[in-house]
């Protein structure tokens, strides 16, 4: 018996969805890349099976979804929590940063200090992944079995992570 299997996605492209931030990503001891911006798009695949409406989930929900999450990020600097080979002081006003000879300090409310070990694309990208299943859970969304997200630094170069949505 020939029985077929249909897969369903829903896309939001990175067109739509957006952030500027500051980061810098440090290899080692030996390396950091300078302190720089980037106008980061995003881009959003739920795979899943349909709901009782025919939908694996609302385009303008998870627009709304993603706004909301990118929101936090737009016009901040991203650090990440967990660099060895970065130190990080946070006071209740100023986020002071070192790594080997550089010293930066930022207003604390310009800093968005992320669960992550470096802030690459890639983390990101799962940063955001984890943050949207977890919102998607909270909304009851049980038709969606696999999310991944795009992260598109400069066009043409984007990052990407998938994962469950029961992770």
């Amino acid at each position: 018996e020939n029985v077929s299997m249909s897969e369903y996605r829903v896309v939001v492209v990175k067109v739509v969805l957006g952030f500027a931030a500051s980061h810098f990503i440090s290899f080692g001891v030996g390396g950091c890349v300078s302190l720089h911006v980037l106008n980061f798009r995003v881009g959003v695949t739920l795979t899943g099976v349909l709901d009782r409406h025919s939908l694996v989930y609302d385009f303008f929900a998870l627009k709304r979804d993603m706004e909301g999450l990118l929101s936090e990020l737009d016009h901040r600097l991203l650090l990440p929590a967990s660099n060895p080979d970065l130190e990080l002081v946070e006071t209740g006003s100023e986020v002071e940063v070192r790594h080997g000879d550089r010293r930066y300090v930022f207003p604390a409310s310009d800093v968005v200090v992320l669960p992550i070990p470096n802030t690459t694309a890639e983390k990101i990208a799962e940063y955001l992944g984890g943050r949207l299943a977890r919102e998607l859970r909270k909304a009851g969304a049980d038709t969606i079995e696999q999310l991944e997200v795009e992260v598109e630094e400069t066009p043409g170069q984007s990052a990407f992570w998938s994962g469950p949505h029961r992770a």
